[in-house]
């Protein structure tokens, strides 16, 4: 299978212990840390390269929280103190997505963009969370083509495409056993209950991005009364999580794709893909076609039809894919792209072969938070289904993966059933959580408040649009405390041709992928 895939920018800033119900606020405690009592960190200057205010340290945490006198691994830690000890309000952990994403230099982030008198109220604590990076990293030793989840249905292939899945679920036993059970979402916020009580805080608030959504719902949860300021960035539905998640990539892209076949048409003069919707949606399946029946040689690579459909994401962001697409119908009928160095920039080959940490990380999550289906039977049924009704992406998405091959959870899911006073923000054109997932977290974490940008592009949005309309909001919340009386809609205008880097630090989408995408 040709694992070299177009897919758009989400560089450099890409979703997730004992058998019991969902266990009170009493009780939680007790599932948590009650019997763990983790020791004061060690705090040192994390590099002679960084600020010597940006201090390290590591926590050790069990692995199994049922034991908590058993085996420990550790959790990487780093600070950023508040600069006026006067103003402030507490520790504020954040979270940039993932599963698999590390995230120990977020305090940099928030150092170099979040508004003085928001900073100035927090110790701002970053962390690699259980099993990535720096704390206790996992492997299952796969080579950069096992990595590569996007695998299209077709019925001759589907075979391939099992035995794929179940390798990948059996290296990860072999090499990670021990393990991997216990990486999950409830398990990670264990870990961040950990973290406050090895601060010596009573509460913690919270700054997470898609993945860190589902985590900061289930903290919310599992710790109602240790949760104070969260915000919830680019939202997973829970209820989704997590094989829903992937398919709403699928649904979600088509309304994102006729958007982009309207904006393209009104461009026709520079595009020259279409004068009408209908034109530019048959000048992309036209070279899809084409493609699979003569790869297409573009930026050095041959790219099939499937390689071109797994860049749905590039479509949430119009100005992006007209030239890319544009590029790409040159490069077919032999003439040369026409791309500025930022638009090959969305397209840059990996130089090397991915290492798999973070993609041992989130299947353990993905397939370790939740049951999968188990039969292949069915995988195959409903990626024929989803490759008519959602011919983007739709048999990509919901093809087989390792988890139908998966330990089953050692715990239920987390429900949603405590209220939780969090702020959930949301751009309208979000390509990896979309607005109907996002909505639909809105909707589950019952006391929640929404800021949505209506016309926003891309997935990630405070701190990493510095112009959105949602900032004042956020801003307002992080500092002072108080939710907005109702939900907030306001405007802001689409990104440019460029729009600037994304989530997840750990997974940049490069042309040709390996990783799986991230939330």
């Amino acid at each position: 299978m040709n694992i070299k895939r177009l897919a758009p920018v989400f560089a450099a800033a890409g979703l997730l212990a004992t058998t019991v119900p969902l266990l009170s606020a009493p009780q939680a405690s007790a599932a948590g840390t009650a019997e763990f009592v983790p020791q004061k960190p060690a705090w040192q200057r994390c590099s002679p390269e960084q600020p010597a205010s940006y201090e390290c340290a590591t926590v050790k945490v069990p692995l199994d929280y049922r034991r908590p006198q058993g085996r420990t691994i550790d959790i990487a830690i780093s600070r950023l103190k508040s600069a006026d000890p006067a103003k402030r309000h507490g520790v504020l952990l954040m979270n940039p997505g993932g599963p698999g994403g590390p995230g120990l230099d977020m305090p940099l982030m928030a150092a170099e963009l979040m508004p003085k008198d928001v900073r100035d109220r927090y110790d701002v604590i970053g962390f690699d969370p259980r099993g990535v990076g720096a704390s206790s990293p996992v492997t299952c030793g796969l080579t950069d083509e096992e990595q590569d989840f996007n695998r299209p249905y077709k019925e001759e292939a589907f075979p391939a495409d099992v035995a794929w899945a179940q390798t990948v679920a059996e290296k990860c036993r072999e090499k990670s056993g021990q393990v991997l059970p216990f990486i999950t979402s409830r398990n990670t916020a264990r870990d961040m209950d950990a973290i406050r009580a090895a601060l010596g805080e009573k509460k913690i608030s919270y700054v997470g991005y898609s993945y860190g959504t589902y985590l900061g719902t289930v903290y919310s949860q599992m710790f109602p009364s240790r949760t104070d300021r969260f915000v919830l960035d680019s939202g997973v539905d829970p209820k989704r999580a997590w094989r829903g998640m992937i398919q709403v990539w699928a649904t979600e892209a088509e309304p994102a794709f006729a958007r982009w076949t309207r904006w393209a048409a009104e461009r026709d003069g520079e595009y020259r893909l279409g004068a009408t919707p209908d034109a530019v949606s048959k000048t992309f399946w036209d070279l899809v076609a084409r493609a699979d029946r003569e790869p297409i040689e573009f930026e050095g690579q041959k790219l099939t039809g499937d390689d071109i459909r797994t860049a749905r994401a590039l479509f949430f962001y119009p100005a992006q894919a007209s030239p890319v697409v544009r590029a790409l119908v040159d490069a077919a009928e032999g003439r040369p792209a026409a791309l500025t160095p930022e638009q090959r920039g969305l397209l840059r080959p990996a130089s090397e072969p991915a290492a798999d940490n973070g993609t041992a990380a989130f299947w353990a999550v993905v397939c370790g938070d939740v049951e999968w289906p188990r039969y292949p039977e069915q995988y195959a049924r409903e990626a024929a289904r989803d490759k008519a009704k959602y011919p983007l992406y739709g048999d990509f998405a919901s093809n087989i993966k390792p988890c139908a091959y998966w330990q089953r959870p050692i715990e239920p899911p987390t429900k949603t059933n405590v209220r939780a006073n969090v702020l959930t923000v949301q751009n309208e054109w979000d390509s990896q959580t979309p607005l109907d997932s996002g909505q639909a977290l809105h909707r589950a974490l019952s006391g929640s408040r929404m800021v949505l940008a209506e016309g926003g592009e891309g997935h990630g949005v405070y701190l990493f649009e510095p112009e959105s309309c949602v900032n004042a909001t956020v801003n307002a919340y992080l500092a002072g405390g108080g939710l907005p009386a109702a939900d907030v809609t306001c405007r802001t205008a689409p990104a440019g041709g460029e729009r600037r880097s994304e989530l997840v630090p750990s997974s940049p989408q490069r042309f040709p992928g390996g990783s799986p995408l991230r939330f």
